[in-house]
């Protein structure tokens, strides 16, 4: 666990509200400090552009997923009315693509959503039998945490408690995993 999650002590500041901890970022950042998450009862819009998160490309991902529900369901109709058990009714073709719109559309959707739920469980690390580390249980409800992972700074620890006490930090506290 430690290499996904750092070292194993951290250090954990407490802030009260959602601007003061996204102010906080960008002067923790500026003081050459490191940190390792920011933990929220909520989103906070821009924090992942102020810590420097890499734009996302799930929607990559979802196109994909979903072109790949469209061609299936494609070839599946295609096969089974072309092939496999054509009906040939008042001598027509066998095959008209525009009667299966819906399936295209419902097996699109279907796999799109199957994919990306399997995409946000493997990219977060997430499934029945991981255990989530919980820096402080206060950020299900109201409060913010920054945690700092002492291993990957070369800043002392007290330094760096006075820079979050200095950006706003209602408390810090030291967690070890």
């Amino acid at each position: 666990m430690s290499d996904v999650h750092g070292s194993g002590k951290f250090l954990v500041g407490i802030y009260d509200d959602d601007d003061v901890v996204l102010k906080a970022v960008k002067e923790v950042k500026t003081a050459g400090v490191r940190i390792h998450e920011v933990y929220s009862p909520f989103p906070i819009h821009g924090l992942d552009v102020a810590l420097g998160h890499p734009r996302t490309r799930l929607g990559i991902a979802a196109f994909l997923f979903g072109l790949t529900g469209t061609l299936t369901a494609i070839a599946l109709t295609f096969y089974t009315e072309g092939f496999d058990w054509p009906m040939i009714v008042g001598g027509k073709d066998s095959y008209s693509p525009i009667i299966y719109v819906p399936i295209f559309f419902e097996l699109t959707v279907l796999i799109s959503a199957l994919g990306m739920v399997g995409t946000f469980l493997l990219s977060n690390g997430l499934g029945p039998t991981v255990k989530p580390l919980m820096y402080d249980l206060r950020t299900t409800d109201n409060k913010f945490a920054m945690a700092i992972d002492l291993g990957k700074n070369s800043i002392g620890e007290n330094d760096i408690e006075q820079i979050l006490k200095r950006s706003g930090a209602a408390e810090v506290n030291i967690k070890q995993f």
